[in-house]
């Protein structure tokens, strides 16, 4: 509660004050209503007293227009504090995670990070408006509608607060059990969105496979257990009703048989008993806004709990506080005496050592699994390397920012990422205020420009989340032409042209051969008729280097990557015979 406070209320501490500032006159507008019920009643009503009769009637009526206006002003600001708190910690939260390392988004579910942004956020949001707003109004509205009681009849008043301290354990130990249902029920909120966003980004596969059906039992079973928890948590709410409902009914008995008597003994007035009880019956709504409050509170903790233990996470590949700024250059790279692990105890790469000399291609080739993929995610410092260095330029990537390293770096992958976003902000992603030009030059050189113009709203039409209104090809060709507007001086090709089919892949080859000449470029491919020219074949096989040196080279030395050629080129030949036997 205290770093709630601290971090999210403390900047709004100014507007906060002039809420309360409202809220204190509205609780003595509220206190002074009550209060006027005496002159009301023995004044004006028993005592039929004229002249009184317009200046009490205007009091009431002013005081009730000052209320209202104090409820508005106060309700205005308040919501204005707690939406501010909303998107501070989103901004906040978005800061904190795009710092944060792959393997992190690896090992947690989008949709359970959503959840933070929405459900958790939210919470907080309503756990610090209701708070401060019970606090605030409730509170102060208490305190003035018990000074009038007080004023009114100070022993009928002491006798009917006494029995409110009973409810103080019961309320305690509702918000205890708030916390810990909200919490559970925020975890399975999360999973929910997990399951949806991945159920309905694999619904060609659901339906192809036809697992509607056992999709429906496992988003029924989820259901099921958030409604569970979400009833558990309205009944345990709703526990603090009959509490609150059986003491205020104490009360109003002890009130009406005491003060009764008195009336009726002469020991007091009609007109102090009706105030009083007015204040009683104002007074009561706030009393039950404030036992309330704590099972609200406890609510918007859980969220709040679960949101600074993501923020307490630490990116495991961090700059060192003295990184420098570089400016890659020749792009020269260097991976010397390499090991890395994606999971302790196996190694996904053992002792690599390559030198990529600057403006030359290497291309990296060898089996699924073999390691290649690892190689080129080291060199833009996606993952830390457990032993070893990797170099560009002479450099360490530890010792630079990572904003600098990135610059220097393009990257074109096998798995592609669109945004549902234009074309035309899809391929100006590789360069911050791209010219109209420059975006269709490097569309052009993908050979994705003439595709793009026979779409009906061409550059302007929106491809949809991940792309999904093009082909797999289409999407390729604009992942390229991202790249290529980068224009940066290394270059990072995983499986680039593995969606295309043969015209395409002809035209975009071509365009990447004129885009790699004068970079250095490390590519992936499978095909190993698109990699013969390269400067420098390296093959691995489990994480191990084996053997590197030009197309002609390897295959004299007729070991793994003569193997892998003469295997590839055995299936290219059957294929080959397949298609001319069916024609």
């Amino acid at each position: 509660m205290r770093r709630l406070l601290g971090e999210s209320v403390r900047p709004y501490i100014g507007w906060i004050a002039l809420a309360v500032f409202f809220m204190a006159l509205m609780a003595g507008a509220t206190a002074f209503s009550a209060w006027l019920m005496k002159p009301v009643f023995n004044d004006v009503l028993i005592g039929k007293n004229e002249e009184l009769l317009w200046l009490v009637g205007g009091a009431v009526l002013v005081a009730f227009t000052v209320k209202g206006v104090a409820n508005y002003a106060q309700s205005v600001l308040m919501s204005y504090v707690g939406m501010k708190i909303i998107a501070d910690n989103q901004n906040r939260l978005f800061a904190h995670l795009s710092r944060m390392d792959l393997s992190f988004f690896h090992n947690n579910p989008t949709g359970t990070l959503i959840s933070r942004f929405t459900i958790d956020i939210n919470s907080m949001r309503s756990a610090v408006s209701n708070a401060l707003t019970s606090l605030g109004k409730d509170f102060l509205s208490l305190v003035g509608l018990v000074i009038v009681m007080f004023i009114q009849e100070w022993q009928l008043a002491a006798i009917s607060f006494f029995v409110f301290p009973i409810a103080v354990l019961p309320i305690a130990r509702i918000g205890r059990r708030m916390r810990k249902v909200t919490a559970n029920t925020q975890a399975e909120t999360g999973l929910f969105m997990t399951l949806l966003e991945q159920t309905f980004q694999g619904i060609r596969i659901v339906k192809a496979y036809n697992m509607r059906d056992y999709e429906k039992s496992r988003v029924g079973t989820l259901i099921e257990r958030i409604f569970r928890l979400t009833f558990k948590a309205a009944r345990t709410r709703s526990l603090s009703s009959p509490i609150m409902e059986t003491l205020g009914g104490v009360a109003v008995f002890v009130v009406i048989i005491y003060g009764g008597q008195r009336v009726i003994s002469g020991q007091t007035d009609a007109g102090s008993i009706v105030s009083f009880i007015a204040a009683l019956l104002l007074a009561y709504e706030p009393m039950k806004r404030l036992a309330n409050l704590n099972a609200s509170l406890q609510e918007g903790l859980a969220g709040a709990q679960r949101l600074f233990q993501v923020l307490d996470i630490e990116p495991g590949i961090q700059e060192k506080p003295d990184a420098r700024d570089t400016r890659i250059e020749k792009g020269e790279i260097v991976l010397d005496d390499v090991y890395f692990s994606y999971v302790h105890g196996s190694p996904a790469l053992s002792g690599v050592s390559l030198s990529v000399e600057a403006g030359k291609t290497v291309a990296l080739v060898g089996a699924s699994g073999a390691g290649k993929s690892t190689v080129l995610n080291l060199i833009p410092r996606f993952y830390e390397v457990n032993a070893g260095r990797v170099l560009i330029d002479g450099a360490d990537v530890r010792d630079v920012t990572f904003t600098s390293l990135w610059a220097g770096i393009a990257l074109v992958s096998q798995e592609i990422t669109l945004f549902d976003d234009t074309i035309r902000a899809n391929i100006a992603y590789g360069r911050a205020g791209a010219s109209e030009e420059d975006i269709i030059e490097a569309a052009r050189h993908a050979a994705a420009h003439d595709f793009i113009s026979e779409l009906p709203d061409g550059y302007d039409t929106v491809v949809g989340e991940q792309g999904i209104k093009l082909s797999g090809g289409q999407r390729q060709r604009l992942a390229i032409a991202r790249a290529m507007l980068k224009n940066a001086p290394i270059l990072l090709l995983d499986e680039a042209t593995s969606a295309l089919d043969t015209k395409s892949e002809r035209q975009v080859q071509a365009a990447l051969d004129e885009l790699m000449r004068g970079r250095t470029t490390l590519v992936i491919a499978h095909r190993l008729s698109t990699v013969v020219h390269a400067d420098l074949i390296c093959v691995i096989d489990r994480g191990t280097l084996v053997e590197q040196g030009t197309h002609a080279e390897l295959l004299a030395l007729d070991g793994a990557y003569a193997r892998l050629y003469a295997l590839q080129f055995a299936e290219e030949e059957a294929h080959q015979a397949a298609q001319a036997a069916e024609v």
